[in-house]
């Protein structure tokens, strides 16, 4: 079943500050070969929905760029700022919050209840 765009684009910001409190520094492309790899393929990220996402989050402060040249070609890469790294982590941990309770409403006969948090 693919993935609707729609549902790819509002997870992008979580799909890329999870994979940057990871691995410290990648850049886009890795980002979505990252993605590809994890998914099974089932999750294909394009570069213009991609581009947009993290010009976003470098926008609000929570990323920081380096560049490096490459085989004669300029590289950006991208990683959560240091002085952000708990905001990151709290907006992965809202995005997780979220998703279970999803999950409890898409199928609740499978979830086990647990304490409130």
């Amino acid at each position: 079943m693919d993935t609707s765009p729609q549902l790819l684009k509002g997870s992008l910001s979580a799909i890329i500050l999870k994979l940057l409190s990871d691995s410290q520094w990648m850049y886009g492309y890795e980002i979505c070969q990252k993605v590809k790899e994890l998914t099974s393929g089932q999750l294909k990220i394009t570069e213009g929905a991609l581009y947009p996402a993290l010009y976003k989050l470098e926008a609000e402060g929570i990323l920081i760029t380096k560049t490096q040249v490459v085989e004669g070609r300029a590289r950006k890469y991208y990683s959560i700022a240091q002085d952000q790294q708990g905001n990151a982590q709290d907006k992965l941990a809202q995005i997780g919050h979220f998703l279970y309770q999803l999950q409890r409403i898409l199928t609740p006969d499978d979830f086990i209840k647990l304490p409130a948090t």
